[in-house]
């Protein structure tokens, strides 16, 4: 990458940011990224409500797509962004925009509305996520960033539970359009706690060029591309001319991203780090296991309410055993990783459980009790929670601090770009299979096991999902975790 000289050299004095002073910090950005998390887990299980209420039942996956499309294509500019403005204006603007789409979301009377709303909740919900990430990266070096992993697990841990029993709750006792009004509130706490604490990080202004031609492609590349995903065997045969003809535009677009990648002074993505083995191969594991996650977490409700009977909120209290397993999964393998040497083996013993527990599901579906469901659930997501601290401390570690930022967005990318098509090609089986989306009850008795079958098929796919994601992590080198030197010292400008 092509990086322009530093400007405007601080000559001011420095002194070393205290270690209380590292964790205001730290907590004030996660109170951000709680924002853009329980925004993730409060809408699933109002989804079957919504299709009920607005109409086109069949658009619903892309309430989440919507949100993960934009979300995506912002993640690798928010750090250039935010090292050309610094992080604190950066933070500010992306939760600004993430309250302007919780507003048109809670106030649209249609399905198209709803979609855009939530499309640009994800412009400021993919910097939320990658800032964060990004600055605890500035303050700590790898070997000590592990143990903050048990504070972002304890951040989804609120997420996942007051989401579901957030989402479910609006959904069948009030309104749906609560799932998106209690962001504002919440957005104007965040805004005044860390107001102060950010301004005690140090900025080092770079000059950037931001490539807003290959944002443009890549947003119009995975745009069509989930068109036909979602199009695809329910609207359209797979071999229409429909989707022949989106596929060969998404074919056309990845590869007019792939050319702009290479030729442009600064790129969207860095080809250099993504040369990087451990970077490539660490960024696909995530990329792999999001996909299986979020599209889980997606369906999985929907599965409950149309299979089990289970209300909207019932749905929800369910659906904490799959999130908090994926959070006790990563609060574990945090702690682990700096008291072992062979730190990887986590993260593949972790996806192999994953994998195990989503393939049994799949073969039990239609006759395993609620019970069963719940254990094998819980399972899935705490061996899924496993892989993404040891992927995210891999590349991180991985690449030295001047492209720590360029790093984190790759990561951050592939992962909402994983969850994105996850949920995508999951709705794809799902209304290629006629599941139910609109919050129908299938008919329980003979043709349980034949209703059931489209579940069946979901399931299988998150557990290849998480089979590709065992053998990227396989295939992954491992690298010693860097300690703290003099340089990895942060310091704040007096």
């Amino acid at each position: 990458m092509n990086e322009a000289t530093p400007h405007n050299e601080t000559a001011a004095r420095t002194s070393p940011l205290s270690e209380r002073e590292k964790n205001v910090i730290i907590a004030g950005v996660l109170l951000s990224m709680l924002l853009a998390a329980l925004d993730q887990t409060i809408v699933a299980p109002a989804m079957p409500t919504i299709g009920k209420a607005l109409g086109h039942a069949d658009y619903l996956p892309w309430i989440v797509t919507g949100y993960l499309l934009t979300a995506t294509a912002m993640a690798p500019l928010y750090g250039k962004i935010s090292d050309v403005r610094g992080r604190r204006p950066t933070i500010f603007a992306a939760i600004i925009i993430f309250l302007i789409g919780s507003l048109i979301s809670a106030l649209a009377p249609n399905m198209l509305l709803l979609i855009i709303g939530r499309a640009v909740q994800g412009l400021g919900g993919g910097g939320l996520f990658a800032l964060s990430q990004t600055v605890i990266g500035d303050l700590v070096p790898p070997r000590e960033r592990a143990r903050y992993a048990a504070w972002i697990s304890g951040t989804w841990a609120v997420a996942s539970i007051a989401g579901p029993l957030l989402g479910g709750t609006f959904a069948q006792h009030l309104h749906w359009s609560l799932i998106f009004w209690i962001n504002i509130p919440l957005g104007l706490v965040a805004l005044a706690i860390i107001n102060n604490p950010l301004k005690k990080l140090p900025i080092t202004a770079r000059s950037h060029r931001i490539d807003a031609a290959g944002a443009s492609l890549l947003v119009a590349a995975t745009a069509v591309l989930l068109l036909a995903l979602n199009w695809g065997g329910s609207q359209y045969s797979w071999l229409s001319s429909t989707i022949i003809g989106l596929l060969g535009a998404s074919a056309a677009l990845w590869a007019m991203f792939g050319l702009r990648l290479r030729r442009a002074v600064e790129p969207l993505i860095s080809l250099d780090v993504l040369a990087n083995p451990i970077v490539r191969y660490g960024t696909l594991s995530m990329f792999t296991a999001q996909a299986a996650n979020v599209g889980l977490s997606v369906y999985l409700p929907v599965y409950m309410q149309s299979f089990h009977g289970l209300s909207a909120g019932a749905s929800g209290v369910a659906m904490l055993g799959l999130l908090l397993g994926a959070v006790a999964g990563a609060t574990f393998s945090g702690r682990t990783i700096p008291r072992v040497a062979r730190y990887k083996m986590i993260a593949i013993v972790g996806a192999l459980f994953s994998l195990i527990c989503l393939a049994v599901l799949a073969l039990l579906t239609g006759r395993s009790s609620l019970l069963v469901l719940e254990l094998l659930t819980v399972g899935a997501g705490f061996g899924t929670g496993m892989t993404f601290p040891v992927a995210t401390i891999s590349v991180q570690n991985a690449v030295d601090q001047a492209h720590l930022g360029v790093a984190t967005g790759v990561l951050t990318f592939l992962r909402s770009l994983g969850g994105a098509l996850g949920v995508a090609i999951l709705g794809a089986i799902a209304l290629g299979n006629g599941l139910p989306l609109g919050g129908e009850s299938l008919q329980m008795g003979s043709a349980s096991l034949t209703s059931a079958m489209p579940f069946a098929y979901i399931f299988l796919a998150c557990s290849a999902a998480m089979a590709l994601s065992l053998l990227v992590l396989w295939l992954m080198p491992e690298k010693s975790l860097r300690g703290h030197t003099e340089s990895d010292i942060p310091t704040v400008v007096e």
